[in-house]
This record gives C-alpha cells, structure tokens and sequence, in this order.
C-alpha cells in the first residue's frame, strides 16, 4: 500500500514555495507583500490582506491584494469590529465559510455591510508570537465554501512566516516608533484624530470614536471622513457629539 499523502505533499510544496519567496525578498515590507501574493497563488482564494493592530485603535494595513479585501479592510476599521479583530482577541483563526447565511454574533454590522461586497466566504488568521498579538491576515474568495485541511495548514504557515517578517521589522527600530515608521496608508487618520483632539480637547481614544460614530452615521468609511476633515470640508465641530 502507497504511503503517499496528497495534501502532505501539497502543503510541503507551498512551503518551499513561501520560503522561495521569502529568501528572494529583501525583508521587512517587501517580505511581506511577496509572501502574500503567493498565499493568493497558492490557496483557492482571490485575495489576502496582513494587517498590524493594538487595540481597536491602531490599525494599519501593510498588504492589501486587490480593492475588494481593501474595502474589508477599510470596513473593519471603520466599524471597530470584523473577523480580523475576533482572530487576535481570541488568537484563534476565524473560518466563515457561507458568510452571507452565517448568523455572526461577534460582528453583525460587519457582517450585514459585506452582503452587497462580492464575498462569500472570509477566513482570519491571527499573526501572534508567544504571547505577543502582532495583527492578522485576511483571505477572501467570492464562492462559499470551506477551506480544506490542507489549505488551511498552508494559511497557518503563511501566517508564521509574515510573523517572522513582521518581528523584523519591529526589532529594527524601537517600539516607541516602529509604528511611525511603518508607510501607513492611514496617516489622514491619525492626522484627523489630532484635529478633533485639539479642536474637541478630548482624548485620541475619544477622537477615533467620534470618526468612527460619525462615519457609521453618515454611511462612509473613516478614512474618507478624515480626508473630509483634513481638506476643511467637515468641521471638527460637526463631530462634536457625546
């Protein structure tokens, strides 16, 4: 009798695929963004996204595959909940395989704001090291369905080795500005939370509360609202509400 295991086999391939990817990048983000789009090539998907988080608050997005999976990731920060953020409080990946039949009790307006987005199916993965809780990855596909075990062990390995990538990119700097380093594509957020928290003389965790209700009021992501912000189109004092 054969011992030939065909989703061994598979899984073994993609890990010298990442690793070939990984050992071709020059560390750090472009590590990152290589090891990424080769979770897309490898797994029945059609996009990812890694994103570093602390907290609700801070968020930044250091690879999005396509528009889609950037709307997911705009959505989940705007609102301040999605599977991202259930995957690194629990630290467990979060697997929804019919995401528009799901009844989802941890992020219901998320949920209920993906149903008109081109998703059937969302799976996290937490980015964690020991007791550290970096971020998350997010894979997306249209049609529903579950992942395979051997799909998902090739989601756990790409989530170890983008830890391994992020870690370096934090031992390089301190950790009082590694975050300032990073090329986010939310600084409009930050600089409109430092509007509001001189205009508003309330606290950055306020301030990014009062983005966040007056986006989900208007029907808008949060960064748009701080754009609005930023150019003098809002004034910080349309937000000032309890």
């Amino acid at each position: 009798m054969s011992n030939f295991d065909p989703a061994g086999d598979s899984v073994g391939k993609a890990r010298q695929a990442l690793h070939f990817a990984l050992h071709d990048s020059d560390g750090g983000l472009d590590a990152v963004a290589r090891v990424g789009r080769m979770c897309v090539e490898l797994l029945p998907i059609d996009g990812a996204s890694i994103s570093l988080m602390i907290g609700t608050d801070r968020r930044e997005t250091l690879y999005a595959s396509d528009e889609v999976v950037a709307k997911i990731e705009a959505l989940q920060f705007s609102l301040g909940e999605g599977p991202c953020f259930e995957a690194v409080q629990t630290r467990r990946p979060v697997l929804v395989p019919h995401l528009r039949a799901a009844t989802i009790t941890a992020w219901p307006i998320f949920a209920a704001e993906m149903l008109d987005q081109p998703v059937g199916a969302i799976f996290a993965f937490p980015l964690i090291s020991g007791v550290i809780s970096l971020g998350a990855m997010d894979l997306y596909r249209e049609k529903s369905g579950w992942l395979s075990t051997a799909d998902v062990a090739i989601a756990l390995h790409v989530a170890d080795i983008v830890t391994l990538a992020v870690l370096e990119l934090r031992s390089s700097a301190s950790d009082a500005v590694w975050w300032t380093d990073l090329p986010t594509n939310r600084a409009q957020v930050h600089q409109a939370t430092g509007m509001l928290i001189t205009a508003l003389h309330i606290s950055a965790h306020h301030a990014l509360a009062r983005l966040r209700g007056y986006s989900f009021a208007t029907g808008r992501l949060v960064d748009d609202v701080a754009d609005d912000l930023i150019a003098r189109r809002i004034d910080p004092l349309d937000l000032d509400q309890p």
